[in-house]
């Protein structure tokens, strides 16, 4: 009976350390996934600060925590059912959905450069809060607008993770996109609260008695406008270096390989021309040349979306 115990015991044990390395294979696996889907993670952050802007600083945390429980109902609730069916039953399309995926992100990030550079104007609906929120109403409409931009973007975060992981097992797989959902969406929106409250922290610092505490409240005050400017230039080159690399690779994996090789030889080159820096100097031109693949292909489709027909609008009005 004990030696039936103490083999009952040690089985448990080889149970418990084999699910320990499965919840750290999956801990490692959402990890990976998460930061393949970095460059979306920062335009999301970038994004979302937008729609809380003209609200009392009273409404501003509620509003994050409705857009982040709207984030979090996309992602399990519509994204990860169709995801999930996808890899089980059509994963032969998943790189043709990456490639829609790249095709968006190029897009966004090259429309967000035609817009800078002055040739439109933003699209989002967060653009036209006024200074005074206009009651529930407004704040009803605002938030909505917030969670359907979010869908698009928790698609490609989902998407993307989901490619990480896809010779994994189904229930890898599941997990795997439950962690990063949970994951990204307090990682964005926990940041995107730190944001939107930093202007009334560094007041509160700036009205205070101690001559520390004002200057750094001045600091803050001075550094929120600075660093959100910032933030958006770093989420648009991230959205172009993303949207470039996932249409390089993803077309090579719908058989045409030719984008695919070169970026690898170019990056082998670079890697080969220093022993020390050759990781980091591979990594730069790797990402350097996904970006400019990103902008040209963007601007591509912003020209057929915005510049032709805007164009052939002033020729018809000319020939009036």
């Amino acid at each position: 009976m004990a030696g039936g115990l103490v083999a009952l015991l040690d089985d448990i044990a080889t149970l418990t350390r084999a699910a320990a390395a499965s919840l750290d294979d999956i801990g490692a696996a959402a990890g990976k996934a998460s930061i393949k889907a970095a460059g979306v993670v920062v335009d999301d952050t970038a994004v979302t600060p937008r729609y809380v802007h003209g609200f009392t600083p009273d409404r501003e945390l509620p509003i994050v925590r409705k857009i982040a429980v709207g984030s979090i109902r996309n992602k399990l609730l519509i994204i990860l059912p169709v995801a999930m069916i996808l890899s089980q039953f059509l994963p032969q399309a998943l790189p043709y959905l990456l490639i829609a995926g790249g095709l968006f992100l190029s897009y966004e990030g090259a429309e967000k450069v035609y817009e800078a550079l002055g040739g439109g104007h933003g699209h989002h609906d967060a653009d036209e809060v006024p200074a005074v929120a206009k009651g529930p109403e407004f704040e009803k409409s605002m938030v909505s607008g917030a969670i359907r931009t979010d869908l698009i973007l928790s698609a490609e975060i989902m998407v993307i993770s989901l490619s990480s992981v896809e010779s994994e097992p189904f229930l890898t797989r599941l997990l795997v996109l439950i962690v990063v959902a949970f994951l990204i969406t307090a990682l964005v929106y926990g940041v995107v609260a730190v944001i939107v409250k930093m202007d009334d922290v560094g007041l509160s610092l700036a009205q205070r008695k101690s001559t520390a505490s004002q200057r750094i409240g001045r600091g803050l005050v001075k550094a929120m406008p600075k660093i959100m400017s910032t933030l958006t230039v770093v989420g648009i080159a991230a959205m172009l270096w993303v949207g470039g690399h996932i249409l390089i690779v993803n077309v090579g994996e719908a058989g045409f390989h030719w984008p695919a090789d070169r970026l690898h030889d170019i990056e082998h080159w670079f890697h080969e021309l220093s022993h020390s820096l050759g990781g980091v100097l591979s990594w730069t031109a790797g990402t350097v040349v996904s970006a400019v693949v990103g902008l040209v292909i963007g601007a591509i489709i912003v020209a057929i979306m915005h510049v032709i027909p805007k164009r052939g609008g002033k020729h018809a009005d000319a020939s009036h």
